[in-house]
């Protein structure tokens, strides 16, 4: 119908601000969120004043009213051989909960560039850094929540122009070995997401596929435009890409997402579906708030199957 949008922001948007965290950051954006026990946990990123990244923790019982913890959760490693490769920040975290665990993957930024942490708590109170498990240069990890024949399997993005910044897959016996990788899907041609495209909230399973929310980039002559889009992969082969929605399902209107430290950026770390067949998606606004809205997931579902996108040569993973 005319007008219909598929994330209904909600009304109090931004839920988290710098003016919410109790100790002194530029930033609080692309938090990952998932529910333990009868709370929803949100891990985010925020800036420093020295401009450098550390993840803070806050807590809700409703999902978009947050109380964050007094002190950061993930602050860069002092010591041992993630120091050395952490020295410049820890950034943009995301949750998946397998078999009663939480694995967080996080962004390691260091002189040497870009590279992904894997640490695991069961309580959000202690956790333990398990190992770096790219090289440098990667983005963006998500892992899916279960394992495929034995083997778990993740969605990343290299970081490289080489080959346009295209989502990839990659599988593992440990969480920590990864292999078998190759390129899943990449940017469509003067689209939304042409510039680069990358993995978004960690997937969930519907009756119909994986539903995983991503980002892709836009460049514009004023400069990049960050969006969200929707992929369904198989269920039982996330390397097969069912369907990917050709319109994306969320662009920067609000001031909050159109103005800040990084302007005209809508971006997800955290989905959260629901018992009532919603999702509470998270999703930074311009580098600077957290904000949340809710979609109908059978409606995100019914986008990609719907009005996709059309099929190119090395764009779907078959």
């Amino acid at each position: 119908m005319a007008g219909h949008r598929l994330v209904r922001r909600h009304e109090h948007n931004p839920i988290l601000t710098p003016d919410d965290v109790p100790y002194p950051v530029a930033t609080v954006h692309n938090g990952a969120v998932t529910r333990h026990n009868d709370r929803y946990v949100m891990l985010f990123r925020a800036h420093l004043r020295n401009g450098r990244s550390i993840i803070g923790m806050a807590e809700s019982g409703d999902g978009f009213n947050f109380m964050v913890r007094p002190d950061p959760w993930l602050a860069p490693a002092v010591d041992g051989v993630f120091a050395q490769y952490e020295a410049f920040g820890v950034e943009d975290p995301r949750i998946c909960r397998i078999n009663g665990a939480y694995y967080i993957t996080y962004s390691a930024y260091s002189a040497h560039g870009v590279r992904i942490a894997l640490a695991r708590t069961e309580d959000f109170q202690h956790i333990e850094r398990i190992a770096l498990i790219t090289q440098a240069d990667y983005r963006n990890i998500v892992l899916f929540p279960q394992r495929f024949d034995g083997r778990y399997a993740r969605l990343d993005r290299p970081h490289t122009g080489i080959n346009p910044w295209s989502i990839w897959i990659s599988y593992s016996s440990d969480l920590i070995h990864w292999g078998e990788s190759r390129r899943l899907m990449a940017p469509m041609p003067y689209h939304w997401d042409e510039l680069k495209i990358g993995p978004g909230a960690t997937p969930f399973a519907t009756d119909r596929g994986w539903l995983h929310i991503f980002h892709g980039v836009f460049q514009t002559m004023s400069g990049a435009v960050y969006r969200l889009g929707a992929a369904l992969h198989d269920l039982d082969d996330p390397g097969r890409i069912v369907a990917v929605a050709d319109n994306w399902i969320l662009e920067p209107e609000a001031p909050w997402e159109r103005s800040g430290y990084v302007p005209n950026v809508v971006f997800c770390c955290g989905a959260v579906p629901e018992a009532d067949g919603t999702v509470k998606i998270y999703w930074g606004g311009a580098d600077t708030v957290m904000c949340a809205g809710i979609a109908y997931i059978d409606e995100l579902v019914d986008a990609c199957l719907q009005r996709p996108r059309a099929a190119m040569p090395g764009n779907i993973g078959k």
